[in-house]
């Protein structure tokens, strides 16, 4: 799935998008950027189980934004919502975390609910789905090394069995798209997204919630925490990266192929950990402490990194923001949060 067919480029300019799980990070900053793409309206469709109406606060007024509770369980609430939509954005799904807590219902809205969400799609002739996948398609382990390019293999030797179970359901999502694709000539794109970071951030991400943590750390005074060695490669893509990623997909007349949304470049956790570091202005030094026994953090266990070519290539998107422009913008919006709420 490395080769893009050519379906029909979407028009945004008075067209109408659905994305569903809305009240989050990511799309919060899609509907932003549709909005200024001058799209007749957007749909937010969320069941506000883990987004919240803060993340979309400042669009509850927009008179082109609809916000519609909806659940990916419930096939009919879909068929309503998107009727009479021109693209989808499926991006509501359990992450790493979910799947240690709760896998059952992990595993039930990240497939059975991704499968709704296309039949719906069918229903109503939605023109294009965006899926919103993850990097963890290639799995997590030890020994990982090397491109994790688009069709290479999973890998799953001393992940966390949560990690492991996250990255096939988005397998399996990624292959429902295909099959719609196939049966009913379903147009869409998949974007393996890279850890999303930046403002309105949730504490969801296994990864990004430990740029969250080492902050918190250091804010108190106390010595940031590496689990390791501080060499564990990082990959982290800015959300205003990924928003421009979701709309680039819907312009492009591609389909029926997957591709890297990452960011300009891997970071390590020492390297990760010294940026909150500088921009704190503070001299702690981090102190290495392994994780306790169950912690779900994903890690590597060497140099790897994720291309984002084909991305380029088909749909005409690259990263623009760098990892110390990012973490500044996200830690300066948690510190304006922190003021307002004073």
């Amino acid at each position: 799935m490395t080769t893009a067919k050519q379906g029909k480029a979407l028009d945004l300019d008075g067209s109408r998008i659905l994305i569903a799980g809305a009240a989050s990070l990511v799309g919060s900053h899609t509907a932003d950027r549709l909005l200024e793409a001058g799209v007749k309206e957007v749909v937010l469709l969320d069941n506000f189980a883990f987004g919240t109406p803060e993340a979309i606060a400042h669009l509850k007024d927009n008179p082109r934004v609809r916000i519609v509770r909806g659940d990916l369980m419930r096939l009919h609430e879909l068929i309503a919502a998107t009727e009479g939509m021109d693209g989808v954005l499926h991006l509501a799904a359990y992450m790493t975390l979910g799947f240690s807590q709760t896998p059952w219902e992990a595993v039930d809205v990240n497939v059975r609910g991704a499968q709704n969400m296309l039949e719906a799609c069918r229903v109503n002739k939605v023109k294009k789905v965006v899926f919103a996948s993850s990097n963890a398609v290639y799995g997590y382990g030890t020994g990982i090394v090397g491109a994790l390019a688009e069709g290479g293999p999973f890998h799953s030797t001393g992940a966390p069995p949560a990690a492991i179970l996250y990255g096939a359901s988005k397998i399996m999502g990624e292959q429902l798209c295909r099959q719609y694709h196939q049966k009913y000539g379903q147009d869409y794109l998949v974007l393996r997204y890279s850890t999303v970071y930046g403002e309105r951030q949730h504490y969801r991400a296994a990864n990004a919630l430990y740029i969250m943590e080492t902050y918190d750390r250091v804010r108190r005074g106390e010595r940031p925490v590496l689990p390791g060695d501080g060499k564990d490669t990082k990959h982290f893509v800015n959300v205003a990266d990924v928003a421009r990623a979701n709309v680039a997909a819907f312009r492009s007349a591609a389909t029926d192929v997957a591709m890297n949304i990452s960011g300009p470049e891997p970071v390590t956790t020492g390297e990760l950990v010294q940026l909150v570091l500088d921009y704190c202005g503070s001299t702690l030094e981090p102190e290495i402490k392994p994780d306790p026994p169950g912690t779900v953090r994903l890690t590597s266990g060497g140099a790897f990194h994720i291309p984002h070519d084909l991305a380029g290539e088909v749909i005409g998107w690259k990263p623009q923001v760098s990892m110390k422009e990012g973490i500044r913008r996200l830690l300066a919006w948690r510190e304006a949060q922190e003021a307002r709420a004073r």
